[in-house]
């Protein structure tokens, strides 16, 4: 069966109601898309970030009076923004196909340093003696493709290697998915403490958790004004420059005499900033690993 999709390029501000119009006419699939591939840099936490130039498509199974649905969505649109003009709505029909089967397929088993892989759910890991962390692309929050996921699960996984995370107590800031904290303990931490603001990530890394056989009393999460003091041999916080340097007081607070610490979800004209402002907490920072324009920042703290 073939389907309908409509397609129309829109602000952010607009992206909301066009969605809202389209739902309405019963679309089975809304997607959002960057016409550019320009980067968000620094969204909020719990927002959806969009693009200047946004993609937005509806998908729908009933092929059957097109024109009178982008009549009413015109119509729709016009009472609820007088004078702004609806933006322009194309549509086209396209081929029936297995569209989730070909989405999984983009996706492929990612090697992240020496013994861990990032493996989708639905293959097969290609090293069973390997450390396999099961992870779907698509979910929210971070799931290993981005660099500065890449580099922080990199860097734990030579933590690893080189016998420093072994029975390690590890502290993950702004967890997302978890996947820094479940990475830790599938490579031999003994538990994690994860942290962050928005309790839909909060959920993620339980989920993911449980799915990667990672017992309960082996994560604990909490809201950051809820962490227990103290400090930790393993530290990461993959999330902003900005909020880095605001909490880095905090963040290199909980690093442990001789404890190690990593930073990323940091472009590289940002690097410098917060590198100083960890410097000035006594810990001492090596020099940044750079990926695609982002960075990883690592230290120590003396002991």
């Amino acid at each position: 069966m073939p389907w309908l999709q409509l397609k129309a390029h829109v602000a952010p501000e607009q992206a909301e109601l066009l969605e809202e119009l389209l739902l309405e006419e019963g679309a089975t699939a809304i997607g959002l898309q960057d016409a550019h591939d320009d980067p968000v840099f620094e969204p909020e936490r719990g927002t959806t970030p969009l693009w200047q130039d946004t993609i937005l498509t509806g998908l729908y199974d009933d092929l059957e009076g097109v024109d009178a649905m982008l009549g009413r969505i015109h119509s729709a649109w016009a009472q609820q923004i007088p004078g702004e003009p609806c933006p322009e709505i194309e549509y086209e029909l396209l081929a029936d196909r297995d569209w989730e089967r070909e989405w999984m397929e983009d996706f492929t088993p990612l090697p992240m340093g020496e013994r861990l892989w990032i493996v989708p759910s639905w293959h097969t890991p290609p090293q069973p003696g390997a450390v396999n962390l099961i992870l779907d692309p698509g979910l929210a929050f971070g799931t290993g493709t981005h660099p500065t996921t890449a580099l922080c699960l990199e860097w734990l996984d030579s933590l690893a290697v080189d016998g420093t995370l072994a029975d390690k107590k590890v502290l993950d800031v702004g967890c997302g998915s978890g996947i820094l904290a479940i990475a830790a303990l599938k490579l031999g931490a003994r538990h994690a403490d994860a942290t962050d603001i928005d309790p839909q990530a909060l959920q993620a890394s339980r989920d993911n958790a449980e799915r990667n056989a990672i017992q309960a009393q082996q994560l604990s999460l909490y809201y950051p004004e809820q962490l227990p003091s103290g400090t930790y041999p393993v530290v990461t916080a993959n999330i902003l420059a900005g909020p880095l340097v605001e909490l880095a007081a905090t963040i290199a607070g909980h690093v442990a005499p001789g404890g190690h610490l990593a930073l990323s979800g940091i472009l590289a004209n940002q690097a410098d900033n917060v590198l100083e402002a960890y410097q000035a907490q006594g810990l001492r920072m090596q020099a940044p690993a750079l990926r695609d324009g982002w960075v990883r920042l690592t230290g120590t703290r003396p002991l």
